[in-house]
């Protein structure tokens, strides 16, 4: 079975930085799945978004956090690519679910730490891993660091240390994949104005101003700023671009 068009899976494709991701995948001649947890409208409205680009694509719930559903998610997604694609493979997985969480780290909890750990990290790994038997040699993936785990903000510690944690594994990928030619690369967004870690950016003048005044282009980042980096990655033109660290930022602190 074989579908002339390449496929990217995109967790947490319903909303935010995802959505863009899928869009921009989309624009550049990719078929789509998308993952979204609880938000199933905002899912289909970005399906529908897709098939007017007139790409095929479909959505697909998954709690990026519970490890043991991967094993029946990897059949979800066998038997979508066969009745919505026709074929029995995919080529690209984007990593880019998530949640933000701040506290200090004298209020960190072992809950909270573990709701990290589970979506960020180990989600990332297992995933990654049941993914694996599904995608075409010559893929690639594409992993979601942030650009705190280059510089520090009070109340990202455990955040930022789970990103930091996916940025060695995705140099690890490169180089265990590399002989089937399955590329790895993870970007790194700096502070983006979505309603991710309850919107604190996008709400709040203070926080806009302080962002805008570390970053070199002066203002914060949109959702529309980073998914074509990814259909960058995931394209031909990337072809010689694996193992990398993409900051896409606008420069802060630098």
């Amino acid at each position: 079975m074989e579908n002339k068009n390449k496929i990217a899976l995109v967790t947490g494709g319903s909303r935010g930085l995802g959505k863009d991701m899928a869009l921009r995948l989309a624009e550049k001649g990719n078929d789509i799945i998308i993952t979204y947890n609880s938000k199933a409208e905002e899912a289909q409205n970005v399906v529908s978004q897709i098939q007017q680009i007139g790409r095929k694509a479909a959505a697909l719930q998954l709690n990026t956090g519970d490890i043991k559903s991967f094993g029946s998610f990897r059949e979800q997604v066998k038997e979508t690519l066969n009745q919505t694609f026709g074929t029995d493979h995919l080529d690209f997985l984007i990593n880019n679910a998530g949640f933000g969480r701040n506290a200090p780290i004298g209020e960190i909890t072992e809950n909270m730490f573990d709701e990290l750990m589970n979506v960020h990290f180990k989600g990332v790994c297992f995933l990654t891993q049941e993914i694996l038997t599904l995608l075409n040699d010559g893929g690639g993936i594409v992993n979601v660091s942030t650009g705190l785990a280059r510089f520090s903000v009070p109340g990202s510690s455990v955040y930022a240390s789970m990103k930091g944690a996916v940025e060695v594994f995705t140099r690890y990928l490169a180089k265990e994949l590399g002989p089937k030619g399955i590329r790895a690369n993870v970007i790194a967004p700096g502070a983006i104005a979505t309603d991710f870690n309850d919107a604190h950016l996008r709400e709040s003048e203070q926080i806009k101003n302080f962002v805008s005044s570390v970053t070199a282009l002066g203002r914060p980042g949109m959702a529309d700023d980073i998914g074509g980096v990814v259909a960058f990655l995931c394209s031909d033109d990337a072809k010689w671009v694996n193992a990398q660290r993409i900051e896409v930022s606008g420069g802060m602190f630098v």
